[in-house]
């Protein structure tokens, strides 16, 4: 693997990082993406850390220039600013595969820590295909009192623009659980917002769930939960981490069990098993449920296993997902109280 960054201080703390761990070779650095280009050329990485502030060209500029030329699985570091978690995200639409917070305690928060987990699973990833349109509902689209709940994790970003964008502006009341920090998550909703068909916002303590209205976990300090049997509302739940993760998508899944008659549920792309075992459980309470294909996953980590425990009813490709789960929620028999 290979690092572009212009402190010299971060390239040194990744270094000693990475010399930790015997399976990486950390073999070439680069200031700016001048310099990345001609390493680039030279040594091939398999994976790149790739700041997004630098002088010369940006980040994003140069990420583009690397997914039209010479695709590879990107890390890329950001500021956990407002400003930074656009360009973060903005990234991760190009075709990074994550993100990692730089943060001023950078040596001693534990981010360091995560870059070698990072680095192999980027290693595996599987880069991101051009988009396919998605074939809108149309007019023709009535829901039958259905909620959608939708997990994901690592490629969530890609995958949830590509999903939400192919609803309509009259969509089922939407949940949606995706690994990410608050920071990041606050600046992902309003993307989504801005490119969407329906609302898309962050969700808060006892919102209403109504048609064409997406709710996005805020994370932080909470989960996002569902609550109430007549009336179904968000609940914020500041339980400890569950699956390693906090927002969970385990505990969106398990909170909807009491309407399971009513849910209609997709994992898609992401590393671990978190959704998992709440999907199963939504499942066997009489949810559908569905979880993206192999092929189409950056990471076939979460549906992987949604689907081998049989939580999933079966895998779609990404561009199927929307329709997918717009049929499912026209389709008669399922309770809607």
């Amino acid at each position: 693997m290979a690092i572009v960054d212009d402190s010299a201080t971060i390239r040194k703390l990744v270094a000693l990082e990475l010399a930790r761990h015997r399976d990486i070779d950390l073999v070439g650095e680069a200031e700016h993406p001048y310099q990345a280009r001609v390493m680039i050329k030279s040594i091939n990485p398999d994976v790149l850390i790739l700041d997004i502030e630098m002088p010369h060209m940006n980040g994003l500029d140069f990420l583009k220039k690397i997914m039209a030329l010479r695709p590879m699985p990107v890390l890329m570091f950001s500021s956990l600013t407002r400003r930074g978690a656009g360009a973060a995200l903005e990234a991760l639409s190009i075709g990074a595969v994550d993100c990692l917070g730089k943060t001023p305690t950078l040596a001693t928060d534990g981010t360091l820590q995560q870059i070698a987990p990072l680095v192999r699973m980027a290693a595996g990833a599987t880069l991101a295909q051009p988009r396919v349109q998605n074939a809108g509902a149309g007019s023709g689209f009535r829901n039958r009192g259905r909620i959608v709940l939708i997990g994901s994790s690592t490629g969530g970003v890609d995958a949830l623009e590509q999903v939400i964008g192919g609803f309509p502006a009259a969509c089922p009341p939407t949940l949606i659980t995706q690994h990410m920090p608050a920071e990041f998550l606050r600046s992902f909703s309003a993307r989504l917002n801005g490119m969407c068909a329906p609302e898309v916002r962050l969700a808060e303590e006892g919102a209403p769930l109504r048609e064409g209205t997406v709710f996005l976990a805020p994370g932080g300090d909470f989960h996002l939960a569902l609550d109430g049997r007549a009336t179904p509302v968000c609940r914020l739940d500041p339980r400890d981490k569950v699956s390693g993760h906090r927002p969970s998508v385990d505990v969106l899944f398990r909170s909807a069990v009491p309407h399971a008659g009513r849910v209609v549920a997709a994992i898609l792309t992401g590393m671990g098993a978190d959704g998992a075992q709440g999907m199963l459980e939504l499942r066997g309470a009489g949810a559908r449920t569905i979880a993206q294909d192999r092929d189409s996953c950056t990471v076939f980590g979460m549906p992987r296993v949604a689907l081998e425990n049989g939580g999933a009813e079966r895998a779609v490709p990404l561009q199927r997902i929307a329709p997918t789960l717009l049929e499912l929620c026209m389709q008669p028999g399922l309770q809607t109280a």
